[in-house]
């Protein structure tokens, strides 16, 4: 079957003389052979189905018979939907893929959740659209990106062992979730598979099956298994203030990537950052005032409303002031507008002239971050696979509770919606020491 995906249209050559399905539309694109044994219209009309994401009932989707030396198959689907192959984040042109193939499944998912705000035109249907799409914005990339790959991995899993996507059953998802723990998937990753299933189903207004006991059951034995055999993952160590200045110390500053890092490191700490926000700074996020920086991060994890959050990067006045970082950074790699932490090439100097060839235009990912900082620790002589993207976050507020800072200013600095959330990043010193009755309390009198 050959398939021009950007036309909405299609087109299956035989080597006989067999139908095939073939593209129906004004514009000429170069086809991929799929398959060569579409002998009935309904065959071609399910494969264009799923191939496209749509269903074989679709009004939209036509087939019409092409009477030449080989006979074939002409399948068509409508402008408005060869617009929303073309842009990912369009409309989904299904409202539910339930009972759909696993491969229509994935993509109406992809789609949904990268769908845009349809501009207003005052009809009912396009004001339900809207709402639909700002309810799909509520979800942060990150957990949208997590949500696409634990739906992605149920449904080839499900494909492999013949078991209903959507709606699926129970018993079929305890199922999953136990085969994904033998991989060796960590309980955390496990809840977010759990948790993108959940979403697909409410998405596609299915029943959802994943609040079952039987599920709940088997990630609490997930959990304790791993519990008990160590194998749930350790917290990264902190980064605390003297470990951040050994790893500072380490750093070759005549080198660009010297520079970036030591200006990554500590604006992460300074400011508590997690991976991500330092991945998504901008030089128009940053405001240059007389007490040091002001940082404006679009989103947040601590940011439920999107309001965008203003945060104060102090100069601390010494050889690791984060103001000073940043600025030199800047200076010595030319960066005038857009992403601040970007890829280096390793042989770049300091010296450069900044032309861009030694920088790369796209922002480091939180992943790169999170290497940077175990390769700094391990540069420094430290344990690197004990460090990562929280690291930074960790030994700020580490640092913070030892010099005795109010709750109120550590959560303030940690972005948290709770008080209950620190305990994850604060590292707690020798637990005898910090016993709460640690030298003993004066005895009652007997008298």
């Amino acid at each position: 079957m050959n398939v021009s995906a950007a036309n909405g249209s299609f087109r299956s050559g035989l080597p006989d003389n067999r139908h095939s399905v073939t593209p129906l539309s004004g514009n000429k694109t170069d086809d991929l052979v799929i398959a060569h044994d579409v002998p009935f219209a309904a065959r071609a009309r399910a494969l264009a189905a799923e191939r496209i994401g749509v269903a074989p009932d679709d009004p939209l989707l036509t087939l019409a018979l092409h009477l030449s030396s080989v006979p074939y198959f002409l399948a068509h689907y409508r402008q408005a939907y060869r617009d929303t192959i073309a842009q990912p984040d369009a409309s989904p042109p299904l409202s539910s893929p339930a009972g759909q193939m696993p491969g229509v499944i994935i993509r109406w998912f992809d789609a949904s959740l990268g769908r845009a705000v349809p501009q207003r035109d005052g009809s009912l249907e396009t004001a339900r659209d809207s709402a639909s799409a700002y309810a799909l914005q509520a979800k942060a990339d990150n957990t949208r990106k997590a949500y696409r790959a634990g739906v992605r991995a149920w449904c080839v899993w499900a494909d492999r062992h013949a078991l209903p996507c959507l709606p699926a059953r129970s018993a079929d998802i305890a199922a999953f979730l136990a085969d994904e723990r033998g991989r060796g998937l960590a309980p955390s990753t496990l809840e977010l598979r759990r948790a993108a299933i959940t979403y697909l189903h409410r998405l596609a207004g299915c029943a959802v099956p994943t609040a079952d006991a039987a599920i709940g059951e088997t990630m609490t034995g997930i959990r304790r298994t791993a519990a008990r055999d160590g194998s749930t993952p350790r917290r990264k160590a902190a980064a605390t203030q003297d470990v951040l200045a050994t790893i500072i110390n380490a750093i070759d500053l005549s080198k660009l990537s010297g520079m970036r890092d030591r200006a990554l490191l500590l604006m992460g700490f300074y400011d508590a950052f997690m991976r991500s926000e330092l991945a998504s700074i901008d030089v128009r996020h940053v405001t240059l005032v007389s007490k040091g920086l002001l940082v404006t991060l679009p989103e947040s994890k601590g940011d439920r409303q999107g309001k965008g959050v203003e945060i104060a990067l102090p100069y601390t006045h010494d050889q690791y002031c984060p103001v000073k970082a940043y600025g030199a950074w800047l200076a010595v790699s030319g960066i005038q507008a857009g992403p601040i932490f970007r890829r280096v090439r390793k042989e770049s100097t300091a010296a450069s002239d900044g032309n861009g060839r030694e920088i790369g235009p796209q922002p480091l990912t939180d992943r790169s971050i999170a290497r940077i900082i175990q390769s700094r620790a391990s540069a420094a002589g430290l344990d690197g696979k004990t460090f990562g993207g929280h690291s930074l976050k960790r030994g700020a507020l580490t640092t913070g509770m030892d010099a005795g800072a109010h709750p109120v200013k550590l959560k303030r600095l940690a972005r948290h919606a709770t008080y209950a959330a620190l305990g994850d990043y604060l590292e707690l010193g020798d637990p005898f020491d910090e016993h709460a009755l640690h030298g003993g309390i004066p005895l009652l009198s007997s008298d």
